[in-house]
């Protein structure tokens, strides 16, 4: 009896439910850095693909029994009868496809959970299922992993961005650099001591550690870029996007050099510009491998602003601007984050927005309009959906502005048009590549967001690029 039960907690508790492997990608997000994220919601994907095809396809077109349950021994017997044949292997064609899709985006992934993939293909065969039934199983998850590649290219397949190159300075022990370093940020796991790191591999660098009784962090900031300016050395900065945008009106005023260490909750820029941990960024440093990228500007057209505030300085962004229910999305995120974790607080807030949210009312270049959300980032943006998601070309001169109009059932006609790849054909939602874009008569108190801040809108304000603006280390090939 006992061993009856134990046979049937290792089936539930391993590959029969799938929850080995959400366990591992769960693993694999939470404390596998960048890359182990990608390669986690990869391998997720393709395992969901492959199981959906024997299931829906292979199980059902091939005319092949099961054995009959009395003719099993009894460890090996099933707790209830399956519904579908045993042609191919479901359990290896899971497997596989989530090794096979982790290793498409890191091989480092990839042949850490072989050998598990291995093991599960093996115990189909030890559980008295044909060898035959076991390899088409694994030869259908494989495909399902190369579908998936397919219509979502992996970073190696994409083309580098952020052209063009450009000489900066290689300091072989980080002398001259000065590197900040935000601790609330909401460190990765990869980053759990990133001034350790940063000392073992730029021993000559320094490294301030920031905290709030030291003043605002753009103050900060602007004093380290000073006197990086006056060594002639490299600002550098460590922290969540929000964190790196407080770095480019100093290192732009005082035009030094940066070098972004992604060390936060979110970190997009570091992402499209090929830094995943510290290293990439301590080797592009030591190497002097840098290039040239657009920063995005945000100038107030009005002097007096919300609550009297002034906005004469203008605001950058390097990844996106948003007015609408972004900036609402942002508040809840950051709300329940803390409490529930990133990526149900983002989900948490959506649901909000969907069932509360208001249209703003604004006029854009010069026409009134109604929308949901204006979104403008700083470059083309590769996108699923209406949802940004990489850039090829962090120097091409251009916004990406989308529009969703408010209307009847805007919503969701948007999210259908979405759904069906047919966003182009919905007359709620507007897309262009400008150099510029003027937003004025927005209501007193309207929110913007960029790059994951938010703030006080102006009553009228100008999007535009500053071309190749900023010099920002980068690893080569990267």
């Amino acid at each position: 009896m006992k061993d009856l039960l134990r046979q049937r907690a290792r089936r539930l508790l391993g590959a029969d439910h799938r929850l080995l492997f959400c366990g591992l990608a769960a693993g694999m997000w939470g404390f596998g850095g960048v890359r182990g994220r990608r390669a986690a919601v990869r391998g997720v994907t393709s395992l969901a693909l492959a199981s959906a095809t024997v299931n829906a396809l292979g199980r059902h077109t091939v005319g092949e029994s099961r054995p009959a349950q009395e003719a099993a021994p009894l460890l090996r017997r099933l707790p209830r009868k399956p519904l579908t044949g045993p042609y191919p292997s479901g359990h290896a064609a899971s497997a596989a496809a989530f090794a096979t899709g982790a290793a498409l985006e890191s091989a480092g992934w990839g042949a850490a959970l072989a050998p598990v993939a291995a093991s599960v293909a093996y115990s189909r065969v030890r559980g008295g299922r044909a060898p035959r039934d076991v390899l088409v199983g694994a030869a259908l998850g494989v495909v399902a992993a190369y579908a998936v590649r397919g219509m979502v290219p992996t970073r190696a397949q994409l083309p580098p961005p952020a052209r063009p190159r450009v000489d900066a300075p290689a300091l072989s022990e980080g002398e001259g650099l000065i590197v900040v370093v935000n601790p609330s940020s909401g460190a990765q796991p990869q980053l759990a001591d990133p001034v350790r790191q940063l000392k073992a591999a730029l021993p000559r660098a320094e490294v301030v550690l920031y905290e709030q009784e030291a003043g605002p962090l753009p103050k900060v900031l602007e004093e380290a870029a000073r006197d990086a300016a006056r060594r002639g050395g490299v600002l550098g900065v460590c922290g969540g996007d929000g964190t790196i945008n407080a770095a480019v009106a100093p290192a732009l005023r005082f035009q030094v050099p940066l070098m972004v260490l992604p060390g936060g909750t979110f970190n997009h820029f570091a992402a499209d510009l090929g830094v995943d941990t510290v290293a990439d960024a301590c080797a592009a440093v030591t190497q002097g491998s840098a290039v040239r990228v657009d920063v995005g500007r945000i100038k107030p057209l009005a002097g007096i602003g919300p609550a009297g505030r002034t906005h004469a300085e203008p605001s950058y962004f390097l990844n996106t601007f948003s007015l609408g229910s972004y900036p609402d999305l942002v508040r809840s995120r950051e709300h329940w984050s803390p409490r529930i974790g990133g990526p149900p607080a983002t989900l948490l807030g959506v649901l909000q927005i969907l069932r509360t949210g208001r249209p703003l009312r604004a006029v854009v270049n010069g026409r009134r309009r109604s929308i949901w959300l204006l979104f403008a980032g700083n470059g083309a943006y590769r996108s699923v959906g209406i949802a940004p998601v990489r850039r090829h070309d962090l120097a091409d001169g251009l916004l990406d502005v989308r529009i969703a109009h408010a209307g009847s059932f805007a919503r969701s006609r948007l999210l259908a048009a979405a759904l069906a790849g047919q966003l182009t054909r919905t007359r709620v939602y507007a897309a262009a590549r400008p150099q510029r874009l003027v937003v004025s008569a927005l209501p007193e108190g309207t929110q913007m967001a960029y790059d994951g801040e938010v703030a006080h809108a102006p009553a009228a304000l100008l999007i535009d690029k500053l071309p190749e603006a900023l010099t920002v280390y980068r690893p080569t090939g990267g």
